[in-house]
């Protein structure tokens, strides 16, 4: 009777246990939800001239639209895009309204060179942006032949000379030779707390099974030894 007990005990312990995982993703999701709506209505506003002194928590994100030149200087940023490949994104100085801003242009194929003619007058629509791209396992930049691995506004800026705010371009008109726009949307990010939850649900129902049937038969055995 000891033993059938503990095995309840621990069979009800494991349930609990593995559902409220599962609940705990189901609030991460409404969570994660929220979070990215709230950046999809940010993204679709209307856009405004770039803030003298954008704040990198509240101005995330921020449509702006401003005209100017784009440097002949350029960064390229290692990339791929689904069935295209692997390539760049181009990240130059942009100079409007006697301001010295970074401007990530878009994706370039590995293959394609960037324009020479950079230094027309261009009006650009795109959304304010500090990406987190850097951990411990970001190699570093290979200055000697321009590839970086990650958009590090601070170390992009201080390589262009220019201030630490990063303008992703939506659109460039004129067209920006063969470099395509690469719009800020939620793709990226991550929210996978859907196939969490129904992992742990799962083994919530595994476990509830299989502790049923050695309850039985722990009970069968217990019962032909009398």
């Amino acid at each position: 009777m000891k033993q059938l007990a503990f095995l309840l005990l621990v069979s009800v312990a494991g349930t609990s246990v593995l559902l409220s995982l599962g609940k705990w993703q189901l609030d991460r999701l409404n969570w994660k939800q929220a979070i990215l709506d709230d950046i999809t209505v940010r993204i679709s506003q209307l856009p405004v001239p770039v803030p003298q002194t954008p704040s990198p928590d509240q101005d995330k994100y921020l449509p702006v639209q401003a005209s100017g030149k784009v440097g002949s200087e350029y960064i390229r940023i290692l990339s791929s895009q689904k069935i295209i490949g692997a390539g760049y994104r181009i990240i130059s100085p942009f100079e409007t309204e006697g301001r010295r801003l970074l401007l990530d242009r878009g994706f370039l194929k590995i293959e394609d060179k960037v324009s020479d003619q950079t230094l027309d007058i261009r009006t650009v629509e795109g959304n304010l942006h500090w990406p987190q791209e850097v951990d411990s396992f970001t190699p570093k930049a290979d200055i000697e032949n321009n590839i970086w691995f990650a958009r590090e506004v601070s170390a992009l800026a201080d390589a262009l000379k220019t201030e630490p705010i990063l303008i992703i371009a939506s659109d460039i008109s004129p067209r920006d030779g063969k470099v395509t726009p690469l719009a800020v949307d939620t793709k990226g990010i991550p929210n996978d707390h859907l196939q969490y939850a129904i992992t742990w649900f799962s083994l919530a129902a595994v476990w509830i099974i299989m502790s049923l049937a050695f309850l039985w038969r722990t009970q069968n055995r217990n019962k032909g030894k009398d």
